[in-house]
C-alpha cells in the first residue's frame, strides 16, 4: 500500500523550555505537514498522555504524526504510523504488529543498509543520514555529505529518502538537487531564534 509521505519532515525534541505539544504547535502552525515525535525519556502513561496531546493539535491542522520508535503505542494513540530508528530491528514483524494502514519508516547510514532494508518490501521511507555533524542524535556514523546522496543514483532506490542529520537551511536547495526525494529537522527549527521563522524558511525552499 502506497502511502502519501511528505517532503519535509519535522521532529520535536526534547527541550527545557518547549513541551513536545508547544513544538508541534508552532511547527504546525507555521505550516508543517508531517510531525515526527521524538521522546526517548518518559514512560509509557507519559508518553500516551503527551502523544494524544500533540496528535489533537496534529489532527486540528491535518498533520500527519509519526512515532519515533515507540509502535507498541500505536493502538493507543491517534498517530499515522512509526519511525524506527533501531539498526537491527525486525521490520517485517514491526509491520505485522501495526497492519499495512500505518506508515512504517526507518533509518540507514549507508547504501547497504538503505538497500537491505528496502528489500524487506515493508517500508514505506527511509531517513538517510547524518548529512552533517548532529547533537540532536549523536552517532559514530560517517557523515554522508551531499556527495553520499548523489551516490544513490547509481543503485536501484525506490523508496522515498530522507536526508536528515544536521541539515541547515543552506543545504535544503544542494541537497535536493542531489535527486534526494525529503528533508528532515530538528535543531535547525527548535533552537532557532524564532522557530516558526525557521520552519517556514525551510517549507518555502523544499516546497
Amino acid at each position: 500500500m502506497k502511502k502519501y509521505i511528505s517532503k519535509f519532515h519535522y521532529l520535536t525534541q526534547n527541550l527545557p523550555n518547549r513541551s513536545h505539544a508547544d513544538q508541534a504547535h508552532i511547527a504546525c502552525g507555521a505550516g508543517a505537514n508531517w510531525i515526527q515525535y521524538r521522546c526517548l525519556t518518559k514512560t509509557d502513561p507519559e508518553l500516551i498522555a503527551e502523544i494524544n496531546e500533540v496528535a489533537a493539535i496534529c489532527d486540528d491542522w491535518g498533520a500527519t504524526l509519526i512515532l519515533a520508535n515507540h509502535y507498541h503505542l500505536l493502538d493507543r494513540v491517534d498517530a499515522q504510523g512509526v519511525h524506527i530508528e533501531d539498526f537491527d530491528a525486525d521490520l517485517v514483524s514491526i509491520r505485522k504488529h501495526i497492519g499495512d494502514d500505518k506508515t512504517l519508516g526507518t533509518s540507514a547510514t549507508n547504501i547497504e543498509s538503505l538497500l537491505r532494508v528496502q528489500a524487506t518490501g515493508v517500508i514505506d521511507y527511509c531517513g538517510y543520514g547524518p548529512f552533517a555533524h548532529t547533537d540532536t542524535k549523536p552517532n559514530d556514523k560517517p557523515l554522508l555529505g551531499f556527495q553520499g546522496y548523489r551516490e544513490l543514483q547509481k543503485h536501484p532506490v525506490e523508496i522515498p529518502v530522507i536526508a536528515v542529520g544536521g541539515v541547515q537551511l543552506t543545504d535544503v536547495e544542494p541537497l535536493l538537487e542531489t535527486g534526494v526525494y525529503g528533508i528532515a529537522v530538528s535543531a535547525a527549527v527548535n533552537l532557532a531564534p524564532n522557530p516558526a521563522t525557521a520552519l517556514r524558511q525551510f517549507y518555502k525552499k523544499i516546497y
